[in-house]
């Protein structure tokens, strides 16, 4: 197992993710503890020494799950991660009585790792409004030891992440970004890498494998991997990606059966970082993926100014082509859900000014208006 420095500490590269733990009959609040109990002991076993669990993960029962596995081996044997619930706004005012109710959930006095979870469009002012006084609070149990490191994660926009920083940056100590070669491009994690790089902020990794998205690619691009490295799994070229980028700590994958977790841990014996010609044939390859599905809006915002009812038009764009590409997900949703119902996709009035001077002639009433009907409005 490849371990990386983090201040006096040493963490496994790989953490395991306990969002899609091996569950009975499809159900996903009926977590299978027995087949988690026996991926837990492999993992624990090969040198992984991180786990991220969350307060929402498997209808709350992730952290319940997890601190039964857990509880087997020495507190200071393992390290431990969970999550704040701030996408949930009706979550603002308990952060007490979530907290206290998470150490009892996961038999535990104290979190190594702590995160804002998910600062996003939807939550930033809540999570910046100090009468919740949910800071306040996450920083005094740090300093009571009750948590040993404070940090964030985010699937919110580039703006976002810098209202945070700009606000909290000097008590984080790490961030947790959805990173894959698909989205280094396609949701601009490349900026937000940079960001936490200038900030000296380490980098925990989300969705590797986006979802599962890059588990397997078509099959010409496979061959083209292959090519480059024989031996080398298409999973493992997302893990070698990671590799690759400055800055990254911890990479949290959610294997959901044995296989998984020991072809990942086989991946992470060894550090296998890309050369910039098989980091052009990856990025090549994700580019070809997004621009199958995506519109080709460069965000030169000449429709903005066209548009009567002032829609930050490349903005929704960008939102259409994420929500076309995963066949739905949280992320696009969640964003809309900050504007106003007058900046909204259903908001287009199909004039078409703003098609009239796009230089990419993306037909964009069509789109809003499908946008719209997509997200049922």
């Amino acid at each position: 197992m490849i371990y990386k420095n983090f201040q006096d500490k040493e963490l496994s590269a790989l953490g395991m993710g306990a969002m899609r733990l091996p569950v009975i009959d499809g159900d996903d609040a009926r977590i299978d503890e027995k087949a988690t109990q026996a991926m837990v002991d492999y993992a624990v076993e090969q040198g992984v020494n991180y786990f991220d669990t969350a307060w929402g993960y498997h209808n709350g029962q992730s952290e319940i799950v997890m601190g039964k596995a857990l509880k087997k081996y020495p507190r200071s044997s393992f390290y431990l991660a969970t999550k704040f619930p701030g996408y949930d706004l009706s979550n603002m005012d308990k952060v007490e009585q979530i907290f206290e109710q998470q150490l009892k959930k996961c038999q535990v006095e104290y979190f190594d790792f702590y995160l804002f979870h998910n600062v996003c469009e939807m939550n930033i002012d809540a999570y910046l409004n100090p009468e919740y006084g949910i800071y306040d609070y996450l920083i005094a149990q740090k300093k009571a030891g009750r948590i040993r490191h404070l940090g964030f994660s985010a699937h919110g926009s580039y703006g976002v992440m810098k209202r945070f920083l700009d606000a909290y940056g000097k008590d984080m100590e790490f961030c947790q970004i959805q990173l894959n070669y698909l989205d280094w491009g396609f949701q601009d994690a490349k900026a937000k890498v940079e960001l936490l790089q200038e900030h000296n902020i380490p980098i925990w990794v989300m969705e590797p494998l986006r979802g599962g998205r890059l588990a397997s690619l078509a099959a010409q691009d496979e061959a083209q991997l292959k090519e480059l490295r024989p031996q080398e799994s298409i999973p493992a070229w997302a893990f070698r990606f990671l590799q690759s980028i400055p800055g990254v700590c911890v990479t949290l994958s959610g294997m959901s059966n044995m296989e998984q977790m020991q072809e990942n841990i086989r991946t992470f014996e060894e550090e296998k970082p890309l050369t910039s010609q098989e980091m052009e044939t990856l990025l090549a390859i994700a580019g070809n993926m997004v621009q199958k599905i995506a519109l080709p809006c460069t965000a030169c915002r000449y429709c903005v100014s066209h548009c009567p009812q002032g829609l930050d038009i490349p903005s929704l764009l960008a939102l259409y082509n994420e929500h076309c590409f995963t066949d739905g997900g949280f992320i696009a949703p969640m964003a809309l859900s900050a504007l106003p119902e007058d900046k909204q996709p259903g908001a287009c009035i199909g004039c078409g000014s703003c098609e009239a001077v796009c230089p990419q002639q993306i037909k964009i009433p069509d789109a809003m208006a499908d946008f719209a009907k997509k997200l049922g409005a």
